[in-house]
C-alpha cells in the first residue's frame, strides 16, 4: 500500500464538496450562534469562558497523547501567558508551562502567517521540559518515521512518513500553501472547516517533528479556524477527539491510503459541530455560574465560595460522587464540626441536596 505522499497527486487533495454541503451549513450557522452567545455576556463572563475552553483544549490534546496534566497547573499557565495574574504564578510541571503558552500563543498570534520560526516556536514551548527531544528543528534521524503499535516483535505500522531528508522542502510547501489559503488570499479556501480538516491531513502526513506533531498538527487546525472566522472563538476539538480517540486515528490512517480525502473532511467537520456544541455549552454554563454566585454571594462565607468554585470547575454536576466532609475537610483545611455546619448551610439555601446518611452522607450540587 502507498501512502498519500507516495503518489502522484501529492499534495493535490481532492473532494466531493456537494457531500459537505450540509455539514458545511451547519458549521456556518454555529459560529453565528457561538459568537451571538458570547456578544450577550460581559467583559469578565467572556475571559472566564476563554480561559476554560484553552484549558480544555490543552489538557484534552495532552491527553490524546497519553499526557495527564494538573488542570491547576495548566490553567496557571495560560493565565500567565494572558497577562491575568499581577505577578506570574510559579509553575512546576514544564510539560503543563509549555501546552500553556502554546495555547495561549495560537490565540494571541492566529493571524499571523505560517513560517518555519513560527512553527518551531510552537515546538519549542509543547517540549519544554522534555531534554529527549530536539526542539524547534525539523527532525533529521535517518530511521523512519512510523506510526505503530502493538508489543514488541508483533508491531503493526499504521503509517510511514516522508524520510527526514524530504521534510525541509515538504515543510516549506505546506507553509506555502497554508498562508496562500487564508482569508483573502489568491488562493484561498473559502470553506472554513475543510482548510481546518486539510491543513490537519497535510501536517500530519508530513510529520515534521520527532515528536508533537499531533498537538501541532491540532493547534493549526484550530489557527485555520480562527483565521476563517476573524477571531479566536472558544472551541476545544481536542475533547472531542480525546472522547473517541480511535475513531479519530482510524481515519487520519485511511485518509493517509489518498489524496482523494472526502471522507476524511465529512469525519473532521463532524467533529468540529460536536466541537462547536460542546462550545455552545460551555457558554451557558458559565453563563449560569455567573448568575448562580450573583444569587449566593451575600449568604455564603468565603469557605463555602472556595468549596463552590473548585466543585464548578469540573463541570455542570461538580466532582464525581458529590461533596461530603472529608473532603470540604480537605479543601478548606477547617475542623469536621465547621465543615459539617458549612455543609449544612448550604443544604438550608437549597445549594447542595443531601444523598445517604450519617457518616456516608454526601451532597450533590445545584446549580439552577
Amino acid at each position: 500500500m502507498r501512502y498519500n505522499w507516495q503518489q502522484k497527486d501529492w499534495p493535490q487533495f481532492t473532494y466531493d464538496l456537494s457531500a459537505l454541503g450540509q455539514q458545511l451549513s451547519l458549521f456556518s450557522e454555529k459560529v453565528g450562534k457561538i459568537k451571538g452567545l458570547l456578544e450577550g455576556l460581559t467583559e469578565e463572563v467572556q475571559l472566564e469562558t476563554i480561559v476554560e475552553a484553552m484549558v480544555s483544549e490543552a489538557l484534552n490534546t495532552s491527553s490524546i497523547e497519553g499526557e495527564m496534566l494538573s488542570r491547576v497547573d495548566v490553567m496557571s499557565s495560560i493565565k500567565n501567558n494572558l497577562g491575568l495574574y499581577p505577578i506570574p504564578v510559579s509553575i512546576k510541571d514544564q510539560r503543563a508551562k509549555g501546552i500553556g503558552q502554546m495555547i495561549a500563543f495560537i490565540r494571541s498570534t492566529f493571524n499571523h502567517s505560517l513560517s518555519a520560526t513560527y512553527l518551531f516556536d510552537l515546538h519549542k514551548m509543547l517540549m519544554l521540559g522534555n531534554t529527549n527531544i530536539n526542539a524547534g528543528v525539523w527532525r533529521s534521524s535517518p530511521e523512519p518515521m512510523r506510526v505503530i503499535s502493538g508489543t514488541i516483535g508483533k508491531e503493526i505500522v499504521h503509517y510511514e512518513a516522508p524520510p527526514s531528508k524530504e521534510v525541509p522542502y515538504e515543510m516549506e510547501r505546506f507553509i506555502q500553501w497554508f498562508n496562500e489559503t487564508s482569508s483573502f488570499q489568491k488562493n484561498r479556501i473559502p470553506e472554513i472547516p475543510i482548510r481546518s480538516a486539510v491543513a490537519h491531513i497535510y501536517f500530519e502526513s508530513i510529520h515534521p517533528f520527532e515528536d508533537g506533531n499531533g498537538r501541532i498538527g491540532r493547534v493549526l487546525s484550530e489557527k485555520a479556524i480562527y483565521q476563517g472566522i476573524g477571531s479566536p472563538i472558544p472551541i476545544s476539538l481536542s475533547k472531542i477527539i480525546e472522547a473517541d480517540k480511535s475513531a479519530y486515528y482510524q481515519a487520519l490512517q485511511i485518509a493517509q491510503r489518498s489524496n482523494e480525502i472526502t471522507t476524511w473532511l465529512m469525519y473532521f467537520i463532524d467533529t468540529l459541530l460536536k466541537a462547536q456544541d460542546e462550545s455552545e455549552k460551555e457558554i451557558l454554563f458559565t453563563l449560569k455560574k455567573t448568575k448562580f454566585f450573583d444569587r449566593i454571594k451575600d449568604h455564603i462565607n468565603a469557605r463555602q465560595e472556595k468549596v463552590l468554585r473548585k466543585m464548578l470547575a469540573a463541570g455542570p454536576n461538580g466532582f464525581q460522587g458529590g461533596m461530603n466532609a472529608k473532603k470540604y475537610c480537605s479543601i478548606t483545611r477547617v475542623s469536621k464540626a465547621t465543615a459539617t455546619r458549612d455543609l449544612q448551610s448550604l443544604v438550608v439555601l437549597g445549594i447542595f441536596v443531601p444523598i445517604g446518611g450519617g457518616r456516608s452522607t454526601r451532597y450533590n450540587l445545584v446549580v439552577g
